[in-house]
Parts: C-alpha cells; structure tokens; sequence
C-alpha cells in the first residue's frame, strides 16, 4: 500500500479523527501541515471543498473526514467498525452526532455575545443528555462508545472531549461533562489513549486557547 500523506491544519478536529485512526492501526504516513488563512494554490487544486483533512494516496486524493476514515478503516484491518450491518449504520450515525458537537462547540467559543455563547452551551449539554441515556456501563473505571471496546465512533468524539479539556485546563468552569457519569468516563478514556495523547502536536493546547481569544468572542474574553 503506498503510503498516504494527510493535508492538515493543526487545529482541525475533523483531521484529528483520522490522525488518531492511523495511530490506532500503526500506519506509516506523512502530514503536511498547511494555513487555512492562506490556502496553497495547490492544496485548492485537490480539495473541492477547500478544507482539510485531505489524503493523498499516490495519484487518488480522497476528502471528507468520513470517507478518509471509513477508507482507512477498509484497508488496515482490523476494522474498528463493527461487523454487524445495522451495529455499523448506528456507529455511522453516531459519528454524525460528534460532528454536530463539533459544529456547537465551535459556535460556543466563536460567540461574539454571552446570550449566544450560552444558548449554544445549552445545546451541547442537551445532546449530552442524550447521550449519557445511550452510553452503556462503565467496566473496570474505562468505557468506549459500544462497551469496553474501541471503535471508529469512537474517534469522532476524541477531538471533542480533548477540546473541552483544554478549555477546561484554562478555566474550570468550562468542565462540562463532569455533570454526567458515563459522559465523563468516556471522555476520560478517551483522552487516556495514547493515540488521542499524540494525535495532536505539543502546541495545540496553547494555540487553540489563542484562536479562541483571536477572535474576540465572549469566551475568548473570559480565558
């Protein structure tokens, strides 16, 4: 297999899910980092869309954090989708909930008045509810999506829960999942994972808070 190169702006989360993907199976691949602020000529060549992630397999080059993942998972088994048809379609769904987490999280920081920062809160602490209702038991202090197990799912969910720790980090009133049981667990177990650990470079913590407070929002007023 020739060995793929991930197109990566080091803040994305959607890149993180396939950075952690490729850690978890060890496979050999090179990133290339670039500025979304000053996209090259080149990368708007091959990225339809004009976003990151992007993979480059020799002459193919596939978007979409999705596909990339779905893609990878394909063709480095083991799988870490489950085999039963309708088990996977609900993981596939499930994924599309960590994307709409992602999407209320960035309207939650990028908020430019209190009123909209914490209507957005809001919205993240009611999926949560939802999925606190459908996370199963923790075992032996750790849980996954499905159990006791990692699955792709569960790479959707990991750059999430890793930016709300670093907000966290800078202030705790932003430790939102603390108030769920199961929710705090998974996150925990998460963030454990050596692949989640390396999936970011040393200076995205920083870095996130100061995009955060770039643009002027009302979190980025109180970080």
């Amino acid at each position: 297999m020739t060995k793929p190169t991930l197109i990566s702006f080091k803040l994305c989360p959607y890149v993180q899910r396939s950075v952690i993907n490729l850690l978890e199976k060890k496979v050999d691949y090179e990133i290339k980092y670039i500025d979304l602020a000053n996209k090259p000529e080149w990368f708007l060549k091959i990225s339809p869309f004009g976003r990151v992630p992007v993979l480059v397999v020799g002459d193919d080059v596939l978007f979409e954090s999705a596909v990339i993942n779905e893609y990878l998972d394909e063709t480095n088994l083991p799988s870490l989708h489950p085999k039963d048809p309708i088990q996977k379609a609900k993981h596939r769904a499930w994924a599309e909930f960590a994307s709409a987490l992602l999407v209320d999280q960035y309207g939650f920081t990028m908020a430019k008045e209190e009123k909209e920062a914490l209507k957005k809160k809001e919205e993240i602490l009611s999926k949560f509810r939802i999925l606190e209702s459908i996370l199963p038991e923790p075992k032996n202090g750790k849980l996954f999506f499905a159990g006791e197990s990692m699955h792709l799912v569960d790479t959707a969910y990991a750059p999430f829960f890793m930016r709300l720790d670093f907000l966290k980090q800078k202030d705790g009133q932003w430790d939102l999942v603390s108030g769920f049981s199961k929710l705090k667990v998974w996150s925990d177990t998460l963030l454990s994972l050596p692949s989640v650990k390396n999936s970011v470079l040393p200076e995205v913590p920083e870095e996130y808070i100061a995009f955060i407070k770039a643009h002027h929002s009302w979190m980025g007023g109180k970080l």
